[in-house]
């Protein structure tokens, strides 16, 4: 009777943790979005058809904490330098390209785990027609790995932002 039962509990048990690693395997809360993320692509799809936003080797940070606040930077991994070597001196040339090939913007964040979106309100932005905005995205995390995509009508006009995150270590 003994290793009956014994048999029951072993098998409930290794049934149980398969369970639990799956779920925590395939794990979506905002508890899970807090730490440090490091941009690994930036896609965009624009009529079928992507490209990399930020060149091939896009650089980027992404934090979330733990009381609702976020910061992001993004920015292409070939920036051009200022020749002066003064921000307050750039050329057209070179304030366009940074423009166009950087944004930073930091707020606060709320999550609605069921539907799996995140809403970031932008409290600043380098790009400041979002500032005051919300802002939402469809997001899944799989192991170390956080997909955030644009929702139509928040990304910048047709276009639809994809980024890929690798927690940083």
């Amino acid at each position: 009777m003994n290793r009956i039962i014994s048999s029951a509990l072993t098998t409930s048990a290794l049934i149980f943790g398969v369970f639990l690693l799956r779920e925590e395997a395939v794990a979506q809360t905002a508890k899970d979005l807090v730490g440090t993320w490091t941009l690994v692509s930036l896609t965009v799809e624009r009529d079928g058809k992507k490209t990399d936003f930020y060149g091939l080797n896009p650089r980027g940070q992404l934090i979330y904490d733990a009381g609702g606040h976020f910061s992001e930077i993004l920015t292409r991994s070939d920036l051009l330098k200022f020749a002066s070597n003064s921000r307050m001196a750039g050329t057209a040339e070179e304030n366009k390209s940074i423009v166009q090939g950087s944004l930073a913007q930091f707020g606060t964040y709320s999550v609605s785990e069921a539907d799996k979106i995140i809403t970031r309100h932008i409290e600043s932005c380098t790009f400041p027609s979002w500032n005051g905005m919300d802002r939402k995205s469809s997001f899944s995390i799989s192991g170390d790995e956080l997909s955030i995509t644009g929702l139509s009508g928040t990304s910048t006009g047709t276009e639809t932002p994809q980024l890929i995150w690798k927690r940083a270590k």
